[in-house]
């Protein structure tokens, strides 16, 4: 019996079995498509997902082919300066092609042991107290002793699980392709620039992804497609680029076309027994602000190490279910500010109104840094009931210890991890199997000492042995004997 598999191998499901792969349990990835896709409907990680990938020792991977920006607020169409307080290491994000995000996390799965087989459909699934049968395509089966649904807003698993997906339908819908245009580039710029002064919903971005030639426009459509899995013709493209921009730039050979709505839809449950899902399967919403993948990516990195102790037998009661609490509150918070910016992106009266005021209140810098913490999800804070103390359920920052060391550079291989200023008043005995004890007297903490969870979330903060004992045992489980700190 295989121990996780994991359905669908984008940023979600690849980011999963990377943190799977940390701790030793044996993943399978199944992806329906033969190749990994060339298009890139996600565009980059936000400055969370930044520390995740620094967190795990992938940074440098992707500073290498991406290029960092700071844009403040990013929301509904308002752009301002980044805020000087975000309490961030990583004040940027990352212009990073979806495609080259996943080639980037699919080396990375590889290289700890992963397996991931493509044009592998899963057609239908069932489970028992042992275990889930999943059943293929090509009428195979696999049992694993659970599963995990990352295949998408139309997910096969959620739906075979009968897991419900409240939400509101799309209203309005867009087109989005990548294209090469005939027209000059000065007159696509003056023609994008007088459109977009009144129809935000619509765009032309030049030599998309590094590509000469190949725009990556936007447009909005003429109405809701019955089924928008059916990519628009290029036809279609064309005559709503002349409704709306009054040219089609000379639109020919598409790379790419595609469209989206604005539904917003959320799994009632993010776990049913042995099967869990993360990603677009768990939650849908509108591409403003560029916070989906990030949103699956940062889904991967709360569940997996959580998973990951279900396998190995210590996680304490209550451990795996806390995946669902923690993370669909922040799912439901994306949903409402999409729905708030898809308001703002509106060409009428009043959301145009709106919009202007919305702007001037994003020049005040605690609107702003509110606003892009929000965005960029620096600000998550998970509720976990545990003291008063500001920093415990928010992760901590990349901060900077003695002898040039920085924090991150210790989470590399997803553990949890004492801090520890008090000169040796601490100890993690009894656990030292699954948590690391660093102490730092000069570490630039406000603090005499936290517990970090190995996705950097601070779990206690304090300096009583008592406590740290409590807080280890409500989140690695019972003290394994003879296990002492290194």
């Amino acid at each position: 019996m295989l121990d996780v598999v994991v359905v669908g191998g984008g940023p979600t499901g690849l980011m999963l079995a990377c943190e799977l792969r940390l701790h030793g349990v044996g993943v399978v990835v199944l992806e329906r498509l033969g190749e990994r896709g060339g298009e890139s409907r996600g565009r980059g990680l936000h400055a969370r997902s930044v520390e995740i990938m620094d967190q795990r020792g992938l940074l440098e991977r992707f500073l290498a082919v991406s290029e960092k920006f700071q844009v403040g607020g990013l929301f509904g169409g308002v752009m301002t300066t980044w805020p000087d307080s975000l309490d961030t290491a990583h004040p940027y994000g990352l212009a990073t092609p979806q495609a080259v995000t996943e080639r980037l996390l699919e080396e990375r799965a590889l290289e700890l042991g992963a397996v991931i087989r493509r044009g592998c459909e899963v057609t239908g699934l069932g489970q028992d107290a042992d275990g889930v049968s999943v059943e293929l395509g090509d009428g195979t089966r696999l049992r694993s002793r659970y599963l995990v649904g990352c295949d998408g807003g139309r997910s096969t698993v959620r739906k075979a699980l009968g897991v419900g997906f409240p939400g509101e339908p799309a209203t309005v819908e867009t087109l989005i392709g990548d294209l090469e245009l005939a027209a000059e580039p000065a007159e696509v710029a003056a023609v994008v620039e007088r459109v977009r002064r009144t129809e935000l919903r619509f765009g032309v971005a030049p030599d998309v992804d590094g590509r000469p030639g190949v725009a990556r426009v936007i447009v909005p459509a003429a109405g809701v497609a019955e089924d928008r899995a059916t990519p628009p013709t290029l036809d279609e493209f064309k005559e709503r680029l002349r409704a709306v921009a009054g040219t089609d730039f000379g639109a020919h050979t598409p790379h790419w076309l595609s469209r989206f709505g604005d539904a917003t839809r959320q799994a009632e449950r993010y776990r049913a027994g042995r099967v869990l899902l993360a990603g677009d399967a768990a939650h849908i919403h509108p591409p403003t602000g560029g916070q989906g993948l990030n949103l699956g990516v940062q889904d991967a990195f709360n569940l997996g190490w959580k998973l990951a102790a279900e396998v190995a037998g210590w996680a304490p009661e209550g451990l795996l279910d806390s995946y669902h609490t923690e993370r669909h509150p922040v799912g439901a918070r994306v949903l409402t500010n999409t729905r708030a910016q898809m308001t703002l992106l509106g060409s009428e009266p009043g959301p145009t109104a709106l919009r202007e005021l919305f702007a001037r209140l994003m020049e005040v810098e605690e609107v702003n840094r509110y606003v892009t913490g929000m965005i960029t999800a620096v600000d998550v804070r998970y509720d976990l009931g545990d003291g008063d103390h500001a920093l415990v359920g928010r992760r901590l920052r990349d901060v900077r210890l003695s002898g040039e060391r920085r924090l991150y550079t210790l989470m590399h291989g997803g553990r949890g991890l004492l801090l520890d200023r008090t000169g040796g008043r601490l100890s993690v005995d009894g656990w030292a199997d699954r948590v690391d004890h660093v102490a730092d007297a000069d570490a630039e903490l406000d603090a005499p000492a936290v517990l970090l969870r190995p996705d950097g979330h601070v779990a206690w903060v304090g300096g009583d042995q008592g406590e740290l004992a409590a807080a280890l045992t409500r989140w690695w489980g019972t003290p394994v004997r003879g296990s002492a700190a290194g």
